[in-house]
């Protein structure tokens, strides 16, 4: 790689009011649905594509008070880098060349081509009208579209091409499209006439020999010579089970898949995890082919793979194969995900988190001074694990197992909705380490909430955990709270404080009875009262002792026992004040 489109800024467009994106050889978009993804990939089509001349009213951003924007404004930045995409000083020689006087240079020396494009409504033609120009200079960000054109080009670059799959991307339909990547890689077949002839005549023989060895074909073909007697021997008829000519092979082709050459199918038969992914793959044959006619012809490519959702109809462990695949060789790859399998195989650094806030959209990206090992410990703590978090409407932080069975159950009776329609993850951190959580959270701006234990030494732990954090300016706590179980209390303890000592006792005698293999029923209702017993007789010591030592037997039968509790014991009696006001922020903050 030598150039790198590095920034984008977007105006006018859709949700679009004001953006501004640093890109990566390889980006990942992610954050939760209708936040941008999308728009944000078309915007970059209507710059380095065609898709202007289908734009619509709609495309253009509706602000306060319903007032449409007059124009989109995309401007794109790029700049010479080494094979690694760190930024250098001056262009290639063969971008150089490329780029002609389109190239400027900052103060400090370091070249860069900017190109503005503006699509506006034609009062006089209807539609839209698309313009590209050429930026003197890269103005800081608080007033870029207020700068001024004056070098307008009608010309794409044909050595940066965009290529945009959608989510919605099959393979066997596009075999038909001469406009699909795929007819695009077979109207470039090219043979040379030698080749022609020599395949046309292995065709002939092929298709001479499947009509003689066919009785229901030859008596065909009897039939049909006598045509040639109607027609006064002007004519003569053939049968050709393949195509006659090399040209035409294209009308037929198709692509078969499956663990062998004996046992493989036409993409038809295959399901849509199949067909999509092998329509991707489609498209990176067409980049390399193209990249491969620019290499002969000496002149520089760049490409810009543009995916969205490509763990779409894929199966979780095929999804976590997929990244290695998206990188692109000869340019860079821009992907849109909704899978946690994708996101967590990026690099940290890869990753933009396109969220809403007050003013429109805003994209996030981690701080450049998080170091090597806190990326390990974000990738092994919580990416790899709790991956859905970078998806979260808000994130409910809290320290162990029990509440990673309980907590969304109580917000199930509280609620009366269940943490994933909230959009809501609720995680455990398996210690009161919150910090790496945190440096995710705080980084994207994901509204997040800890609640913590507040036994031993823990509270002054946590609260100096997060005072580190909040002193650290890449980070936004504008969404942000913790709080304490009551003094002493871990989790347990606050929940026999609050008086759920008949549901926890419930749930710690159908954890025993799971434990039986014996499926007597007299036996198992006798074992059922004795445990019950049992419990009832505890002291509230001992009871805690057998919940702490306990949490993964127990924790998921208690779950049950609150979601299935009658109406008359109501959310306020199962769920800890402390609790519930975590939950009344959270809410708040998912409206």
């Amino acid at each position: 790689m030598t150039i790198l489109i590095d920034v984008v800024r977007i105006s006018g467009f859709r949700g679009i009011h004001n953006l501004e994106m640093r890109l990566s050889p390889m980006t990942v978009l992610i954050g939760q649905n209708n936040s941008g993804k999308t728009s944000f990939l078309k915007a970059m089509q209507l710059a380095l594509g065609d898709y202007g001349y289908s734009l619509r009213e709609e495309d253009l951003h509706i602000g306060a008070g319903e007032v449409r924007a007059k124009e989109i404004i995309v401007d794109l930045r790029i700049v010479p880098t080494e094979a690694s995409g760190k930024r250098i000083q001056e262009f290639a020689d063969e971008w150089a060349a490329e780029f002609g006087d389109k190239i400027k240079a900052e103060a400090n020396g370091f070249q860069f081509v900017a190109i503005r494009t503006i699509s506006k409504p034609s009062l006089i033609k209807g539609g839209f009208e698309t313009a590209r120009y050429v930026l003197e200079n890269w103005p800081d960000v608080k007033h870029w579209v207020t700068e001024k054109t004056k070098h307008r080009f009608n010309t794409r670059f044909e050595s940066i091409p965009f290529f945009a799959t959608d989510a919605q991307r099959d393979i066997h339909a596009e075999l038909r499209e001469k406009s699909s990547f795929v007819g695009k890689v077979l109207s470039a077949v090219d043979y040379n006439t030698a080749d022609v002839t020599a395949l046309e005549e292995m065709i002939a023989e092929v298709n001479e020999a499947a009509v003689g060895k066919s009785a229901e074909l030859k008596g065909l073909k009897d039939h049909l010579d006598r045509l040639n007697k109607s027609f006064h021997g002007a004519g003569s008829a053939e049968i050709t089970p393949l195509p006659k000519k090399l040209r035409d092979l294209s009308k037929f082709f198709s692509v078969h898949f499956g663990d062998s050459s004996a046992n493989s199918f036409s993409m038809e038969y295959h399901g849509m995890g199949t067909r999509s992914w092998a329509s991707l793959l489609t498209v990176r044959s067409f980049s390399e082919l193209l990249a491969e006619k620019h290499r002969k012809e000496s002149k520089p490519f760049h490409s810009i793979l543009a995916v969205e959702e490509p763990e779409a109809h894929l199966h979780p462990s095929a999804q976590k194969t997929l990244y290695s695949q998206l990188s692109v060789k000869d340019g860079q790859a821009i992907v849109s995900t909704h899978s946690p399998y994708v996101a967590s195989a990026a690099k940290v650094h890869d990753l933009r988190y396109i969220g809403k806030n007050s003013v429109g959209l805003k994209v996030r990206s981690f701080g450049r001074n998080i170091s090597p090992e806190q990326f390990k410990s974000i990738r092994r703590n919580v990416l790899l694990s709790k991956g859905d978090i970078l998806f979260a409407s808000a994130v409910l932080l809290f320290e162990g197992q029990t509440e990673d069975q309980v907590v969304p159950a109580m917000f199930e009776r509280y609620a009366g909705v269940s943490v994933n329609e909230r959009g809501i993850v609720c995680a455990c951190v398996n210690g009161h380490e919150y910090t790496p959580f945190l440096r995710v959270t705080a980084s994207l701006g994901i509204p997040t909430y800890v609640l913590s234990d507040n036994d031993q030494n823990i509270k002054k732990n946590v609260d100096d955990q997060v005072s580190r954090m909040k002193s650290d300016k890449d980070y936004d706590f504008t969404l942000f709270d913790h709080a304490f179980l009551a003094s002493g209390n871990d989790f347990e303890a606050e929940l026999i404080d609050h008086g759920l000592r008949p549901e926890i006792e419930a749930a710690m005698v159908l954890a025993a009875i799971a434990e039986v293999d014996n499926q007597n029923e007299k036996f198992r209702d006798n074992y059922s009262k004795a445990k019950r017993r049992e419990f009832a007789t505890l002291p509230e010591e001992d009871l805690l002792d057998k919940m702490r030592n306990g949490k993964t037997s127990y924790s998921g039968f208690l779950a049950d026992v609150i979601r299935d509790c009658p109406p008359a014991r109501t959310a306020e009696a199962l769920v800890p004040d402390k609790i519930r006001a975590a939950f009344d922020q959270l809410i708040k903050w998912v409206g």
